[in-house]
């Protein structure tokens, strides 16, 4: 399996993307514009370019790198060879349904199908394709180049010989696959968006300020980056639909989200992506100036 296609070349899919290429997989990089595809690669240029500052890889390792990719904005097209797809498109339910509708009339019969989604059912995402026994979870890290770890989600009918496969695959990345069940928020983000949503609920309340909040966390439990900071580099707008989706899933109170979050989101006030959320990035991308109304 060396033909990997990738949906989205957004943060997270130009991440899969590059780790994929940098491994010596041929990868086709696809999305609904050639403007979001020129961008993504000059990302993975970027990123690259940091790595050879770093002497982590060489220039011959980048342009090979870079030669594995090529780009699409027709999905048929896109993914005609693939072994395997990753869709890393947008955390919105319809969406990737309706992707996953199309991938599963455009792909070969043993192509896998694989969603970085962070927290909505592999389940119900695989029951729209001709092949649910071949759809599974590959939840990334950002920054995918760097984080280790994967989570591998299992749908209701996703077979064993395909976990296997996506486990062993996730190892040839030099990643860390943990094995988890389908159910809202998987692992990771059923433990982190409530502790997020928390500290969102203790500055709404006033208890104490933001850069207070987070440096408690810092210092106190060893986080190396506060739960508020962490809300901005992940997106105030992911946040809150990971919380929906968690919501709705469970149906307990525990996992609503805070009225802050959902007021700041409405304002368009999302974090590192607009320039401004808890921290204000107008200046630079780190979080050194907490946000005026916070203030």
């Amino acid at each position: 399996m060396k033909n990997i296609a990738v949906i989205g070349a957004g943060t997270m899919g130009n991440g899969i993307a590059h780790t994929f290429a940098q491994k010596g997989f041929k990868v086709q990089l696809i999305d609904i514009s050639q403007q979001s595809l020129d961008k993504g690669l000059a990302t993975i240029t970027k990123n690259l370019d940091r790595m050879i500052a770093k002497e982590k890889i060489s220039e011959t390792d980048k342009g090979a790198t870079l030669a594995n990719i090529s780009t699409y904005t027709d999905i048929k097209e896109g993914v005609e060879y693939a072994g395997l797809v990753v869709e890393a498109a947008t955390e919105n339910v319809d969406l990737k349904l309706k992707i996953f509708r199309e991938l599963s009339e455009a792909c070969p019969e043993d192509t896998i199908l694989a969603s970085n989604t962070s927290s909505i059912s592999i389940t119900q995402i695989a029951a729209v394709t001709n092949r649910p026994e071949m759809v599974i979870g590959m939840h990334f890290m950002n920054p995918v180049p760097i984080m280790k770890l994967v989570e591998i989600i299992r749908g209701y009918n996703t077979s064993d010989e395909v976990t296997s496969t996506i486990m062993e695959m996730s190892k040839t990345l030099g990643k860390v696959p943990v094995e988890v069940n389908d159910y809202p928020g998987f692992v990771a983000n059923r433990i982190l968006m409530p502790m997020i949503n928390e500290s969102i609920e203790t500055l709404y309340n006033g208890v104490a300020g933001v850069s207070e909040i987070d440096t408690v966390m810092k210092l106190g439990m060893a986080h190396p980056m506060g739960p508020l900071q962490l809300a901005d580099f992940i997106g105030l707008d992911v946040c809150l639909s990971i919380l929906n989706v968690m919501y709705e899933g469970f149906k307990n109170p525990k996992y609503a989200p805070c009225p802050l979050l959902v007021n700041m989101v409405m304002a368009g006030k999302l974090g590192v992506k607009s320039g401004e959320g808890f921290y204000d990035y107008s200046e630079n991308r780190k979080a050194e100036n907490v946000s005026k109304q916070f203030i």
